[in-house]
């Protein structure tokens, strides 16, 4: 068993195709059908249900495909490790962001990231906490910026969450049209009263505000949904709809108006996250320096973030 065929496994898993995961993986489609019948012949077990146009994982390859991607993940730290003997002039860094933040925080972040260590590389996963929280435990990736609690005991168990900022919700709204509300603040039953720009059902903030109007027993009005942050914003801007969203993805657009939402509910804590159990990399350490320093630069006075924008205690689990 070597890290080529276990590579060429979990492909396979994930795409459920033999010739697009050759394809993904640059092999030729024969070859890696060698490989996962060497594999499966070494391990004395079939790995998946082979049928016309449809392949599943078996039991045995259901219990080897966790194994497997923490292997593959464990292979590629140390080649990270490796790399960073050299002082990070090179070498690989796997950061998880919500939507909402990978439009505000995180291109701060890589901005100054980039100037001070260009030899590194920075793969971004864009997904819901709960998915980047997922990715973490499988050891795909290295940190993670999300914004709901960690979750199930096991998760706890495993991972290290340090409160990096807190911020308020927004109601934006077309800065070309006269202000929605009559306020310096928006109610949350003005908002259910006004046409809404929905976000994907997969971003959390999707989820906290359907759950505060279903407690506050409000009916939103639908504009249009499902589409992504910054087609969503250009709705606004265009003025299709308001919507709500956390106050930095607001920052510097001024085709909108920020209304902040009434009601100290209506903000929330942006959390680092990775695996306790696993020690850093150099990289991820310079990343985890270099999220904390940007935080501080949001919050300091005078900047254009600083009102709506709170920095957090540091060490908060």
């Amino acid at each position: 068993m070597n890290l080529e065929q276990l590579r060429g496994f979990a492909e396979v898993a994930l795409t459920g195709h033999f010739t697009r995961a050759a394809e993904h993986l640059h092999l030729a489609q024969p070859s890696l059908s060698r490989q996962i019948a060497t594999l499966e012949s070494d391990l004395g077990v079939e790995l998946f249900h082979r049928a016309r146009g449809n392949v599943t994982l078996t039991a045995a390859g259901e219990r080897l495909l966790p194994i497997a991607k923490r292997m593959l993940a464990d292979a590629e730290a140390a080649r990270g490790e490796m790399a960073e003997l050299a002082g990070l002039r090179r070498g690989r860094i796997r950061l998880g962001a919500t939507p909402t933040l990978c439009t505000s925080l995180v291109v701060e972040v890589l901005v100054e990231f980039r100037e001070r260590y260009p030899g590194v590389d920075v793969e971004i996963l864009e997904r819901g906490s709960r998915s980047l929280i997922e990715a973490l435990l499988e050891g795909t990736l290295d940190l993670a910026l999300i914004v709901t609690s960690v979750g199930s005991g096991a998760a706890r168990a495993v991972l290290e969450r340090e409160a990096v900022l807190s911020e308020r919700l927004v109601l934006v709204s077309s800065a070309a049209e006269p202000s929605p509300v009559r306020g310096a603040t928006a109610t949350l039953e003005e908002v259910a009263a006004l046409p809404q720009v929905g976000f994907p059902e997969n971003y959390d903030l999707h989820a906290s505000m359907t759950a505060a109007f279903r407690v506050a027993e409000l009916e939103p009005v639908t504009a249009v949904s499902g589409a992504e942050m910054d087609a969503s914003l250009r709705f606004v801007e265009r003025g299709l709809g308001v919507a709500v969203v956390p106050a930095m993805v607001a920052i510097e657009r001024p085709g909108l108006r920020a209304i902040p939402l009434a009601g100290a509910e209506f903000s929330r804590t942006v959390s680092l996250a990775r695996r306790a159990d696993m020690a850093p990399t150099h990289a991820a350490g310079a990343m985890r320096r270099m999220i904390e320093e940007v935080a501080v630069s949001i919050t300091a006075p005078g900047a254009p973030a600083a009102p709506f924008v709170a920095l957090e205690a540091r060490g908060r689990r």
